[in-house]
């Protein structure tokens, strides 16, 4: 059953060409819930075969990304901000929430917003939702691109270097996303480490 599903994606992919792929990736990077695995890997398998070119599918995915970021963005930006400090004006009281407690959240972005732009984009559910805390609290916009650009590509790069290996090796595709997503935590807490060590937080 699930082999016949991966194969529907493939083929899914394969005939929407390049075009899918960014479709797939908007979609993955906007609010609806889709896993970019879904897309990547297959992607990553045909350029095995010849029959996509690695580094287009690779800017197809990552482009994708941006598009379906920045409408998390921008509709965090002009709807959720004035909804969000009219919420914590009107009942933050309630909740033990001040407007001060959204004033020093919307400066923790400022001062932090690309660290945690950049992480958010290696945790699943998060990867799609942190684009829009980002808009809230206006985190630049080009900023915001660039750590994007950064989270995005790194993951699409190793989902496809997955298919490119494992093929339609289900099997292999598990192991290898298994094992690629404990380096990233590993490599995750190091940066965080190494960024609030320069920031001098701890101190």
């Amino acid at each position: 059953m699930l082999h016949a599903l991966i194969e529907k994606i493939i083929f899914l992919i394969g005939d929407l060409g390049y075009t899918g792929i960014f479709i797939m990736m908007t979609i993955e990077s906007s609010f609806i819930p889709f896993p970019s695995e879904v897309a990547m890997i297959p992607a990553g398998y045909l350029s095995s075969l010849g029959q996509m070119n690695f580094f287009i599918a690779f800017l197809a995915g990552t482009f994708g990304a941006l598009v379906g970021a920045s409408i998390n963005y921008w509709w965090g930006n002009y709807l959720g901000r004035p909804i969000v400090k009219k919420l914590v004006g009107d009942y933050g009281r309630y909740f033990f929430l001040k407007m001060s407690h959204y004033e020093k959240t919307e400066l923790y972005f400022e001062r932090h917003g690309s660290i945690t732009t950049l992480v958010g984009r290696f945790i699943p559910a998060v990867r799609q939702l942190i684009s829009i805390p980002a808009g809230i609290f206006q985190m630049n916009y080009f900023k915001f691109l660039l750590y994007t650009a950064i989270g995005a590509g790194t993951w699409n790069l190793v989902l496809m270097s997955i298919g490119y290996i494992a093929g339609e090796n289900r099997e292999l595709i598990a192991r290898y996303t298994t094992q690629a997503l404990m380096v990233l935590v590993i490599v995750i807490i190091l940066l965080i480490w190494l960024y609030y060590r320069s920031q001098k937080i701890w101190k």
